[in-house]
């Protein structure tokens, strides 16, 4: 695919950006709004589709399909250096986590990962949809359901939030996830849903009724907290919510609250 050789570095801890340096002529794809700043000189055009080298129209329209039904804008946005010499374009993850850098050459030309986690890429890299094969996966995997696919032969940032754990699975070891904490996978990961098994774990435990199990040989991204989860606690735990708090995992829930003072 010859996707443009790029070259990046990365700030910051938990709150992370990351600033690509491009030569003369070389591109870079990102979401709308994912831009912090550029150095003049980079002109920025939106485009229809997907970035990938897509031939014709009907090509760039099955990629903007795709990004529909991931949930995505039907546009990207690519910023090229038209400077003679080298500028910087820099790019802010949305939300507190980690920024995982790419190659895709690297990893056998494929990663699949969460519809939300995509940054940025070189120009060159295509942005897809990956559907699973199982029928369970589709209708119970939540935020694990509809996964994008990056192709190519270029570098790619991904952004997740928290803590970010890189597991590297031998051929046939296998690792329950809760779906909103996997990130990413390398292409030959197999990856399925779920049943959690037990009624009272499922309706009392405070988790979810499906969890996401990857079966190697590859690997396996996890984030610790999905923003999901994140948004859950922070809506829950502000005033005026509905006029309660919330507490999750506990199977007394409104009773906890007769005693809290409150009431």
């Amino acid at each position: 695919m010859n996707a443009h050789e790029i070259d990046y570095k990365i700030y910051g801890d938990d709150m992370q950006f990351v600033e690509i340096e491009l030569d003369p002529e070389e591109s870079v794809v990102a979401e709308a709004g994912g831009m912090m700043m550029m150095e003049d000189g980079i002109d920025m055009e939106t485009i229809f589709g997907d970035g990938g080298n897509q031939g014709g129209f009907f090509g760039k329209l099955v990629g903007a399909g795709k990004r529909v039904l991931t949930g995505e804008s039907l546009f990207m946005t690519v910023f090229t250096n038209k400077h003679a010499g080298k500028k910087h374009v820099s790019f802010a993850a949305p939300y507190p986590g980690k920024i995982i850098p790419m190659d895709l050459e690297q990893l056998g030309g494929k990663v699949v990962c969460q519809k939300d986690a995509f940054l940025c890429a070189a120009k060159g890299v295509s942005v897809g949809i990956d559907f699973q094969k199982k029928l369970g996966t589709g209708f119970f995997g939540g935020e694990g359901f509809i996964m994008q696919k990056l192709e190519g032969d270029g570098l790619a940032f991904l952004h997740a939030g928290g803590t970010i754990r890189k597991v590297d699975l031998t051929p046939g070891e296998t690792l329950r996830i809760d779906t909103g904490c996997l990130v990413a996978m390398t292409k030959d990961v197999d990856y399925g849903i779920e049943y959690v098994g037990k009624v009272k774990s499922a309706f009392f435990g405070g988790e979810g009724l499906f969890f996401a199990t990857v079966r190697g040989p590859g690997s396996v991204w996890v984030q610790s907290l999905p923003f999901s989860r994140l948004a859950d606690r922070v809506i829950a735990s502000a005033p005026g919510h509905f006029g309660q708090s919330k507490e999750e995992g506990s199977i007394l829930g409104g009773f906890g609250r007769l005693f809290d003072g409150d009431n």
